[in-house]
């Protein structure tokens, strides 16, 4: 697979995690999260959270969205692969736009997303280990 094809299969697999997260479909933000994820969400606290168990309870909860309808774009993505192509680390903005009662909200954040490639016979193909947020502002 060419790098060129390779990153655009991250990509694909990146869109997929997120609209998880923002369709508030657990078993597919299950499915493409490694259960020992690390992240920082400067929204949320200044330290580090680990495993699903916050995810689970933001994303049953409509957090992101309050299930309104929504657009999730992928601003100025850079993908890099590393270990002979077994691990992906995915630099963007990422901009939701949610439809409210006053129009649309946008939320801008930059993010920084590293990919795991999963074992054969998996049925997704990447699994997100470690996420990093920072304000876009």
């Amino acid at each position: 697979m060419s790098s060129d094809a390779a990153g655009q299969e991250v990509l694909f697999f990146l869109r997929r995690h997120l609209e998880a997260i923002f369709r508030a479909d657990w078993d597919g933000y299950a499915a493409t999260t490694s259960e020992e994820l690390t992240l920082y969400e400067h929204f949320v606290t200044p330290h580090r959270q680990s495993g699903l168990d916050f995810h689970r309870f933001m994303i049953q909860n409509h957090w992101a969205t309050g299930g309104r309808e929504h657009h999730v774009s992928i601003l100025e993505p850079s993908v890099q692969l590393l270990a002979g192509g077994q691990v992906a680390v995915v630099c963007y903005t990422l901009m939701v736009s949610v439809v409210t009662e006053q129009g649309l909200s946008h939320r801008t954040s930059n993010e920084t997303r590293v990919l795991e490639r999963s074992a054969p016979g998996q049925v997704e193909p990447w699994q997100v280990v470690h996420v990093h947020k920072s304000p876009a502002s």
